[in-house]
């Protein structure tokens, strides 16, 4: 007997709509979002609207403020150092396991996101070179065998992915970041976990620099909100 298959509502679509489009870009961080904007921009009522900004909200993309408004996410440098220092104590769990429990399928798949980097940087297309980026650190959760450490990595991957968007802006960032991304590789290859380890601490670490030295410009929408 086949399964059903039960179909997404509309505030799930609008919420996927509205998360890539955070994720991708199109909405800067700190920036206002209306209700009824999007439901014209979607052909869809703000009750479907509402209910995927509240969805949102809980995945951290979106502030709410009751009363005055919507905001895409925006964060502070400490926050910034916060969620950082996260990422890197998950990512570090996900690829000491992944290296010990399934080291073949790390390597493969690394490499095939590995290629894609290149088509696209190759390419000049920013938006796959950002999602094969958000690709290649989630690998390291699909081959560590923790569905703990697979969720938990998954409720911030969001934000994460927006972050890189915002931070592939920056002067060089995207060109560190791929040079890195197959120096990891070829560590991993080597059985070198240390040195991957501190290359990856590295190139985490970098993210919070420069998103501190410019996070003035992204936090005056918010700001300014708050204070209404």
């Amino acid at each position: 007997m086949r399964p059903i298959e039960r179909p997404r509502s509309m505030a799930e679509e609008v919420a996927n709509r509205i998360r890539h489009a955070i994720i991708e870009g199109d909405f800067g961080l700190g920036e206002v979002l209306s209700e009824r904007q999007l439901a014209e921009k979607l052909n869809v009522s703000k009750t479907p609207v509402r209910e995927a900004l509240a969805q949102l909200r809980m995945e951290g993309l979106v502030n709410i403020y009751p009363q005055r408004g919507v905001t895409v996410f925006t964060l502070s440098a400490r926050e910034i150092r916060d969620i950082c220092e996260l990422r890197y104590a998950l990512e570090e769990a996900a690829l000491r396991h992944a290296v010990d429990r399934q080291p073949k399928e790390l390597v493969e798949k690394l490499t095939v996101v590995v290629e894609a980097m290149e088509k696209a940087h190759a390419a000049e297309d920013e938006r796959a070179y950002l999602n094969a980026d958000t690709d290649y650190h989630q690998v390291f959760f699909e081959c560590c065998d923790n569905v703990y450490l697979e969720s938990t990595y998954k409720l911030y991957v969001g934000k994460l992915a927006a972050l890189r968007t915002h931070i592939s802006r920056m002067p060089d960032h995207t060109r560190h970041s791929d040079e890195e991304h197959h120096q990891m590789l070829e560590l991993i290859r080597a059985h070198d976990l240390s040195a991957c380890l501190r290359l990856l601490k590295r190139h985490i670490d970098r993210v919070s620099t420069t998103y501190a030295e410019n996070v003035s410009d992204i936090t005056a929408a918010a700001s300014e909100l708050s204070k209404a």
